[in-house]
């Protein structure tokens, strides 16, 4: 029978009272728990801490790490936190490491499933699973099997600290960063369609919502070095989803208005390559499968 690795989880959490205790539950029905788990309350206000500390008095293997509020609110301070938890969890036996948001849940068997994929290739430095919202289309994204979603993304530990960890960058885009810096240090990484989580809140939902959230899409993809002809594809594609054309449209415009601007690239210069790489390849995939779909049906009308 092979062993599972250790794992322990981060979650950093800033006014998560709405849906912390799904997570918490979630969590704590694990049929393959976590050694530990940290949970980092970023100046919450709202009961988030009282709602962590009954789980913590129950299950010693929880721990509620507390910061002072924070006067903005930005990726950086969400990666500060996760660095406090990271902190408490360094001299720890364990194997791999997870970031979770405070608003996922999960089947009992989730974890011990990822486990098993992390014990059966030696070479996963990040694994991960789908998200599912409800009414929300994941978006072309969910074809890429080798991107790991932020919402709960867990990395082989030798991995997350031969990349340093996730970049402070106040932006966003850590996730997918990280993801990248994984693949560039000759990790694998990879997403596993057979499981999914929920994600309670609308991706994003915490900083923008509707149609500004399309907008800050498109501006984020520039910063992360987006290819332009992905971009082109990729606002059309979500021209079928709600607000129809009208979302696509933002995206593209997004992008635009901030490559007008000569905005500062957040993603680096060599990560860019690596993945403007990738969404090339994944764009020829998609015209090849395309083509041979058409010559299909042209075949089937024929005969």
């Amino acid at each position: 029978m092979t062993t599972l690795p250790n794992y322990v989880l981060i979650t950093p959490a800033r006014n998560e009272a709405q849906f912390i205790e799904l997570t918490l539950k979630s969590v704590v029905a694990q049929t393959f728990r976590p050694a530990k788990w940290v949970i980092v309350s970023d100046g919450s206000t709202d009961g988030t801490d009282e709602i962590v500390r009954k789980y913590a008095a129950q299950n010693d293997w929880i721990e509620l790490v507390r910061q002072e509020e924070r006067a903005d609110r930005n990726f950086a301070g969400k990666v500060m936190a996760f660095r406090a938890g990271w902190a408490k969890v360094k001299q720890l036996n364990y194997d791999v490491i997870g970031n979770l948001d405070a608003d996922i849940t999960m089947d009992e068997g989730y974890f011990e499933f990822l486990m098993e994929k992390f014990a059966e290739n030696p070479r996963l430095g990040v694994g991960g699973t789908p998200y599912r919202e409800e009414n929300s289309s994941i978006g072309t994204d969910a074809l890429d099997l080798e991107h790991v979603s932020g919402a709960c993304q867990m990395f082989r530990r030798e991995c997350f600290e031969a990349i340093g960890g996730y970049p402070e960058i106040k932006s966003g885009g850590i996730d997918l960063i990280a993801v990248f810096s994984a693949r560039a240090k000759g990790w694998q990484t990879r997403r596993f369609p057979e499981r999914f989580c929920w994600h309670h809140r609308t991706m994003g939902g915490a900083h923008h919502t509707g149609l500004r959230e399309r907008w800050h899409r498109g501006r984020m993809d520039y910063l992360l070095g987006s290819h332009p002809m992905w971009e082109v594809f990729r606002s059309i594609y979500q021209m079928k989803n709600w607000p129809y054309v009208i979302g696509g449209l933002l995206i593209f415009t997004g992008y635009a208005w901030t490559f007008a601007r000569g905005a500062q690239r957040t993603m680096p210069v060599e990560l860019i390559k690596l993945r403007r790489h990738d969404q090339m390849k994944r764009l020829k995939n998609v015209f090849r499968r395309t083509l041979h779909l058409g010559t299909q049906i042209g075949d089937e009308a024929s005969a």
